[in-house]
This record gives structure tokens, C-alpha cells and sequence, in this order.
């Protein structure tokens, strides 16, 4: 196992799209709700105690060796916005891109052969990170840092925040991304055995509705 690789793949440089995502922060600043750093850790400390806690699965699971196209339909079914689905497999694609040039495996190419228009982003995260010689908790890691770094990161651009500032937010959540990618693993576990009704379906609710309006925004920043 490369720690190496790990780097690789956790560098926000890494050529996946993710850039182009403010993960529901811009949606958030025009509403009021994160004006400033406190805000953004709240912001982003629920963020990953849901969707990212769900993501951390998912990348787990499929570092593992479960059926990507059996957790991507799982994945489908955890998020009702059509707006974030639609984001999650344009990611999902793009990963497959760079994960394909930069770790080449049979994996990743049945999966782009079956979702040629993406499987969900978390789903291809975990078989990269399988290919790249990693194992679950590593895969887990990555997702459950994508989930708060990225926001993070769009933050200072909408914002104007000082880039100390936030990743000041993201050193102060390093316990709760611990938390998380610990239970992921565990969930993922529990999925191998089980099967995908053992996949958590943690809820935000309001980055749903907001995804939805955020999508229907004649201009914007990001794409979601």
C-alpha cells in the first residue's frame, strides 16, 4: 500500500472536476447561512456528517471489492435531488478519466463501459483508490475530506475569506473526519456481508432543496 498514492489521489490539484464543485456552498453564502469562518465549519461539519458520512461508504465499499454498479444504484437512491445526482456522476465521470490515465485497471473500465455517463463520484473514488493499490480506510479518508475541503476551498472565492481561516475550519474538523472514516469502514464492512440496505442514508435535507434552486440560477460560480 503507497501512501504515496494516497497523496496522489487526496491532492485537490488531482485533475477530477472537483474545482469546478462549491459542494453546496455557494448555494449557502447567497442565503445567509455562512458568512464567515464559524459559519463555514458549521456549514461543513454538517456536511460531513451526512452526505459525507455517506460518501466515506460508498468509497469504502468499493475499495473493497463490493459491486460498483450495485453502490451506485445505492447512491441514486440516497439522493433525491436531481441536480446533485446529475453533479455526482459529471464528477464521477471525470474521476474515471483521471483514474484510468493515472492507475489503469480493468475495473475501471468495465465500470466506465457500463455508466458511460458516470457512476456516482463517491462509487468511483473507492475503486480508484482500489486500483491505486489502497485500501478502505484510505478510500474513506479521501471522501470524507473531498466533502468539507471543497466548500472550503469555494468559500474563500465567494466569500473573500482568508485562506488561513478555512483551513483553520478543515484542521478543526480532523476529529470528526477521523469519526467519520472510522464508521464508514465499519459500515462498509457491514455492506460486504449484508448487502446495500446496510449502506447508511444519513440526510441533509436542506442541501438538497438548495441544489435544486442553486441549479435553476441563470449565472453562477460553480456548477453545483
Amino acid at each position: 500500500m503507497s501512501r504515496a498514492a494516497l497523496l496522489v489521489l487526496a491532492d485537490g490539484r488531482f485533475p477530477a472536476g472537483g474545482h469546478a464543485h462549491s459542494g453546496g456552498a455557494e448555494a449557502a453564502v447567497a442565503a445567509g447561512r455562512v458568512t464567515d469562518g464559524p459559519s463555514l465549519g458549521d456549514f461543513c461539519r454538517g456536511r460531513l456528517h451526512t452526505t459525507g458520512l455517506v460518501s466515506a461508504v460508498l468509497a469504502a465499499a468499493a475499495a473493497l471489492g463490493t459491486d460498483p454498479l450495485v453502490l451506485d444504484e445505492a447512491a441514486d437512491a440516497r439522493t433525491p435531488s436531481p441536480a446533485l445526482r446529475t453533479a455526482a456522476r459529471r464528477l464521477g465521470r471525470q474521476l474515471t478519466r483521471a483514474a484510468r490515465a493515472t492507475w489503469p485497471h480493468p475495473e475501471l473500465d468495465a465500470l466506465a463501459a457500463a455508466r458511460p455517463r458516470g457512476a456516482h463520484q463517491p462509487v468511483v473514488l473507492g475503486l480508484t483508490a482500489r486500483a491505486a493499490g489502497l485500501g478502505p480506510d484510505d478510500a474513506a479518508y479521501c471522501a470524507a475530506y473531498e466533502s468539507v475541503s471543497g466548500p472550503a476551498t469555494a468559500t474563500v472565492r465567494l466569500l473573500s475569506l482568508d485562506p488561513f481561516d478555512a483551513t483553520g475550519v478543515l484542521a478543526r474538523l480532523a476529529p470528526d473526519m477521523d469519526q467519520v472514516a472510522r464508521r464508514a469502514v465499519d459500515a462498509a464492512l457491514r455492506v460486504r456481508e449484508e448487502g446495500p440496505d446496510a449502506l447508511p442514508a444519513a440526510s441533509a435535507p436542506l442541501l438538497e432543496i438548495a441544489a435544486e434552486a442553486h441549479a435553476a440560477w441563470p449565472v453562477r460560480l460553480f456548477a453545483s
